[in-house]
């Protein structure tokens, strides 16, 4: 393996699992393109689909991990909504995955699209005592409510290989009423269930490469705490304005994948 491809995996994990601690959100979005892209644009080799779709779910995995760990230090997760949603998400993304192959990925890319575009409008209006901190044991939801909403974007994302955070976290926010700040943290222990789903199909099938996976932990690590720190540091408002931002950048990137 290419010496300059494998640092390169590690410094990309380091930006992307940055930006997971900040917005509590796998990476998905930013770490797939720039493994394809980056490597041959500065002569370090490349990588192929498999390669990236593999180390792409590692990186979630690693800053899910490390920025979850580290935000629930900081009482910014609720472990009863981790626990209402993670088992939901994990079960319906491995059985999405599986029925894959028996749906259109088009149609579903379409409605996934249709449902992003609105969702990251939703997300530019203001929400009721935005900046007033709540602790997260402390926040009412409906589980079952809960749950059937963890169960459907977990299916559907399973079905298209998307993490379908973009579209949990502003059903969290307005539709289950979650404080910013806990669904920022909480996000991140939801979406380690369905990336150890995405892991075990990646790595039975062998579509892990190890050296450049190595490279990428010891990247998401460090990455994934800075994050964490910045995200305490900056103001629910502004938090929900980067989470628009990238539920705007994925609606985007689904689109380009219709029409190319």
């Amino acid at each position: 393996m290419n010496p300059e491809l494998v640092l390169l995996v590690g410094l990309v994990g380091f930006v992307v699992s940055t930006l997971s601690g900040w917005l509590g959100i796998g990476g998905g979005i930013a770490m797939a393109p720039a493994l394809l892209y980056l490597p041959p644009l500065l002569g370090a080799g490349e990588l192929d689909m498999r390669a990236v779709a593999g180390l792409t779910i590692v990186q979630a995995l690693a800053a899910c991990l490390f920025a979850g760990l580290r935000h629930n230090r900081y009482r910014f997760v609720s472990r009863r909504l981790v626990a209402v949603m993670g088992p939901g998400i994990f079960a319906s993304s491995l059985v999405g995955a599986l029925l894959s192959k028996h749906v259109s990925n088009g149609a579903l890319l379409a409605l996934f699209a249709a449902l992003a575009l609105p969702a990251a409008g939703l997300m530019l209006l203001p929400l009721p005592r935005e900046d007033a901190e709540v602790a997260a044991e402390e926040i009412a939801f409906s589980s079952p409510f809960g749950a059937a909403i963890a169960v459907v974007v977990g299916f559907l994302g399973g079905m298209v290989g998307q993490g379908g955070s973009f579209i949990l976290i502003p059903l969290m926010l307005y539709v289950l009423r979650v404080p910013t700040r806990v669904t920022i943290g909480s996000n991140l222990g939801i979406v380690f269930f369905s990336s150890v789903a995405g892991l075990i199909g990646k790595a039975s099938t062998g579509q892990i490469a190890l050296w450049p996976a190595v490279a990428l932990v010891l990247g998401a690590v460090p990455g994934a705490l800075l994050g964490s720190h910045l995200s305490k540091r900056t103001r629910p408002r502004f938090l929900r304005y980067g989470l628009a931002a990238v539920v705007g950048l994925t609606t985007l990137r689904i689109c380009w994948q219709l029409v190319a």
